[in-house]
Protein backbone atom coordinates (compact mmCIF):
# COMPACT_ATOMS: atom_id res chain seq x y z
CA UNK A 1 0.00 0.00 0.00
CA UNK A 2 2.83 2.36 0.86
CA UNK A 3 4.49 1.85 -2.52
CA UNK A 4 1.25 2.59 -4.36
CA UNK A 5 0.75 5.83 -2.41
CA UNK A 6 4.32 6.96 -3.07
CA UNK A 7 3.97 6.08 -6.76
CA UNK A 8 0.76 8.09 -7.04
CA UNK A 9 2.38 11.07 -5.30
CA UNK A 10 5.29 10.93 -7.75
CA UNK A 11 2.88 10.75 -10.69
CA UNK A 12 0.99 13.77 -9.33
CA UNK A 13 4.24 15.75 -9.08
CA UNK A 14 5.30 14.65 -12.56
CA UNK A 15 1.98 15.74 -14.01
CA UNK A 16 2.22 19.09 -12.26
CA UNK A 17 5.73 19.59 -13.63
CA UNK A 18 4.65 18.71 -17.15
CA UNK A 19 1.77 21.20 -16.92
CA UNK A 20 4.24 23.90 -15.89
CA UNK A 21 6.51 22.98 -18.79
CA UNK A 22 3.62 23.11 -21.26
CA UNK A 23 2.53 26.46 -19.85
CA UNK A 24 5.97 28.00 -20.41
CA UNK A 25 6.54 26.41 -23.82
CA UNK A 26 3.15 27.34 -25.27
CA UNK A 27 3.27 30.88 -23.84
CA UNK A 28 -0.50 31.05 -23.43
CA UNK A 29 -1.31 29.83 -26.93
CA UNK A 30 -3.18 26.56 -27.16
CA UNK A 31 -3.25 25.73 -23.46
CA UNK A 32 -5.01 22.45 -24.17
CA UNK A 33 -1.94 20.44 -23.16
CA UNK A 34 -1.69 22.34 -19.88
CA UNK A 35 -5.37 21.79 -19.10
CA UNK A 36 -5.09 18.10 -19.95
CA UNK A 37 -2.07 17.67 -17.65
CA UNK A 38 -3.81 19.49 -14.81
CA UNK A 39 -6.98 17.46 -15.31
CA UNK A 40 -4.91 14.28 -15.13
CA UNK A 41 -3.33 15.55 -11.89
CA UNK A 42 -6.73 16.26 -10.34
CA UNK A 43 -7.90 12.77 -11.31
CA UNK A 44 -4.81 11.23 -9.71
CA UNK A 45 -5.33 13.30 -6.57
CA UNK A 46 -8.95 12.20 -6.25
CA UNK A 47 -7.91 8.60 -6.87
CA UNK A 48 -5.24 8.84 -4.18
CA UNK A 49 -7.72 10.32 -1.72
CA UNK A 50 -10.23 7.53 -2.42
CA UNK A 51 -7.50 4.90 -2.11
CA UNK A 52 -6.43 6.30 1.27
CA UNK A 53 -10.03 6.38 2.49
CA UNK A 54 -10.57 2.80 1.32
CA UNK A 55 -7.34 1.67 2.97
CA UNK A 56 -8.30 3.32 6.24
CA UNK A 57 -11.84 1.94 6.07
CA UNK A 58 -10.68 -1.63 5.48
CA UNK A 59 -7.94 -1.45 8.10
CA UNK A 60 -4.95 -1.59 5.76
CA UNK A 61 -3.91 1.83 7.06
CA UNK A 62 -3.94 2.23 10.81
CA UNK A 63 -3.29 5.31 12.90
CA UNK A 64 -0.27 5.40 15.18
CA UNK A 65 -1.42 8.11 17.60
Amino acid sequence: MRIVVILLLLLILLSLGSALTFLFRDRGKGTERTVRALTFRVGLSIGLFLLLMLGYGTGLIQTRL
